[in-house]
């Protein structure tokens, strides 16, 4: 059984600023995000985007206390489906995802799989790309992405 994968908005919303989105649907095929999330996304998304709902609301309710919505209905997913990795960026939502035990990645990470899959060329155009937006990345995840990639 293959692993669901779920995402959070930032990554949906940097790599549509950067017009890559396709990158995910490339590398997965199918995403899986929350009504939260495609809320907060504001756009259409693609018909390789499915929408399911978190059953267990209390749970997410829960997980508000300490992050934002759409994360928190990301994380309470994630937990709901047995096999699942969960894109995510937000400092805090990732060390809240790792006390869950939650397999997750951000949208960098994304990147340095796309690259060793053949998928994109170069990582390095498309984080110039993404630090032309206000989205910002660390030097040194900058360079550890450069580093794992060979660039």
């Amino acid at each position: 059984m293959s692993k669901t994968i779920i995402s959070d908005t930032s990554c949906f919303i940097i790599l549509s600023k950067i017009g890559e989105l396709e990158i995910l649907q490339q590398l997965f095929g199918n995403i899986v995000t929350t009504p939260e999330i495609a809320d907060e996304f504001g756009e259409i998304l693609p018909d390789w985007v499915e929408i399911v709902a978190v059953k267990d609301k209390h749970k997410q309710q829960l997980f508000e206390i300490q992050v934002d919505k759409g994360e928190s209905s990301a994380m309470a997913l994630s937990l709901e489906m047995a096999k699942s990795l969960l894109i995510i960026d937000d400092y805090k939502a990732r060390k809240l995802a790792k006390t869950l035990n939650i397999d997750y990645t951000g949208t960098i990470g994304i990147l340095i799989m796309a690259k060793h899959k053949g998928i994109i060329t170069s990582i390095k155009q498309i984080l110039e790309k993404i630090k032309a937006t206000n989205f910002r990345i660390s030097a040194e995840l900058e360079l550890q992405a450069l580093i794992d990639t060979k660039e």
